[in-house]
């Protein structure tokens, strides 16, 4: 028996005894943290929040520049089509810088004549048979459109 005893005292006994109780200690912590955790934990709640709060937060600023992405694109199209337009203005105006070019339009549009030149009209015999008011606002005198504006306002007054 006093092996025994010395054997109880001994320090590789006593190590062996303290580290078993410890053992049966983290076994039995773990067993019942194990019975009450959850599948959620504190962190994966902090990390769900964390994610929902930034996904808020970057959602207006992702709005804000796909809607500023579309009106630069409007912009720049908007852009090239005053260019093309400025472009065919430049191109107009050089044409009627040439002295033959403005005489042709002058002749072609105004029915003027050079001094010595008689000018005539040809008569589309088809024209005829339309009335005035079957012609388009811009096929007919500036006249007849307003004579036709009276007309129309006197009418829709009965």
């Amino acid at each position: 028996m006093a092996v025994k005893d010395r054997d109880r005292f001994s320090t590789a006994t006593r190590i062996r005894l303290l580290g078993e109780q410890t053992a049966a200690r983290v076994y039995r912590s773990q067993t019942k943290r194990q019975a009450r955790r959850s599948r959620l934990t504190g962190r994966a709640a902090l990390l769900a929040l964390v994610m929902c709060s930034l996904i808020v937060a970057l959602a207006y600023p992702m709005r804000e520049y796909v809607s500023q992405r579309a009106e630069i694109d409007d912009l720049q199209r908007e852009q090239r089509q005053a260019r093309e337009r400025v472009e065919r203005l430049r191109d107009l105006k050089a044409r009627w810088q040439d002295d033959a070019y403005a005489e042709q339009q002058i002749r072609q549009r105004l029915h003027y004549v050079m001094p010595g030149e008689t000018g005539f009209i040809v008569i589309d015999p088809h024209a005829a048979k339309q009335s005035r008011t079957d012609l388009g606002a811009a096929d007919r005198p500036w006249y007849s459109n307003v004579w036709d504006g009276v007309d129309k306002s006197d009418a829709s007054g009965q």
